[in-house]
């Protein structure tokens, strides 16, 4: 058998354990497992590994997000394809900003990804816009670890604690974008969540409080102290949580409006500061 018909073998099997397993991309899942890894014994321990449900991307060591390659490491939150949509706003809201044109080295707009996880957001706005002095943070070390590597490469910094007390102090109240991908999971609907995000993601990237909420209120309670006047406030959240996220906003003072893409199948509220 040639190297050609073996590979062709071994895709066909590999997807159809997928589509078994219930991998709806199975063909394009067995094709990414075949490309990453070398070696009957290594490909049997990824396949196994996929159908026992763990992410796709944890395996490969790598995510796709907004055309990128994000490093991602086992156990830290997966991007998903909907968080573009706060990559989008963040890009729209930057390229229409009025002052850009006096964006400099000396000063240059300042965007902070909060509750980074992979570092993937602050990555791809970054990628968009040159010129940013970029700042990203998260609570988890592991996810810090895995962020730098990604933010590394497009010249931010990353840093380690809870939400702003992460962020050092010489960038309050300069804030253009703040970009928010907070747990907003209720948690009495983390049990409905797939296995994979259940089982292989940390509990405190996806639970966000009864109603999903605690961390929007958290945020929106000391973002203006951060962020510079006329500066935005990006939160995702669900199409139905969105009414709720826009009055949290609205009562610490933001001008909220709500954005939705069916393509992305994501939601933003996105709050202007006075």
């Amino acid at each position: 058998m040639s190297a050609t018909e073996f590979h062709v073998e071994s895709l066909l099997g590999i997807a159809e354990r997928l589509r078994s397993a219930g991998c709806v991309f199975a063909e394009e899942e067995a094709q990414l497992l075949l490309t990453a890894v070398s070696g009957p014994a290594q490909i049997a321990s990824a396949v196994e590994r996929r159908v026992a449900g763990y992410p796709l991307e944890h395996i490969l060591g790598w995510a796709e997000f907004c055309g990128l390659r994000i490093e991602l490491d086992a156990g830290v939150f997966v991007p998903r394809r909907r968080t573009g949509l706060l990559v989008n706003e963040a890009a729209a809201l930057l390229s229409a900003d009025p002052m850009r044109e006096r964006w400099n080295g000396s000063e240059p707009a300042m965007v902070v990804d909060l509750c980074c996880g992979s570092g993937a957001v602050g990555a791809a706005i970054a990628f968009r816009i040159a010129g940013l002095e970029l700042h990203a943070a998260d609570i988890d070390p592991a996810a810090v670890a895995c962020a730098r590597r990604n933010i590394d490469r497009v010249g931010g910094e990353v840093h380690q604690g809870d939400l702003f007390d992460a962020l050092p102090p010489a960038i309050k109240g300069k804030i253009h974008v703040l970009a928010v991908n907070a747990p907003y999971v209720p948690t009495g609907a983390i049990n409905t969540m797939p296995h994979e995000a259940r089982e292989h993601e940390p509990l405190w990237s996806l639970d966000g409080g009864a109603d999903g909420l605690d961390f929007h209120r958290r945020v929106a309670a000391e973002a203006n102290e951060w962020l510079r006047p006329g500066g935005n406030l990006i939160i995702e959240t669900s199409e139905r949580q969105a009414v709720g996220t826009a009055s949290i906003l609205a009562s610490a003072g933001f001008a909220a409006r709500t954005v939705r893409s069916e393509e992305l199948d994501g939601t933003v509220v996105v709050g202007r500061a006075g």
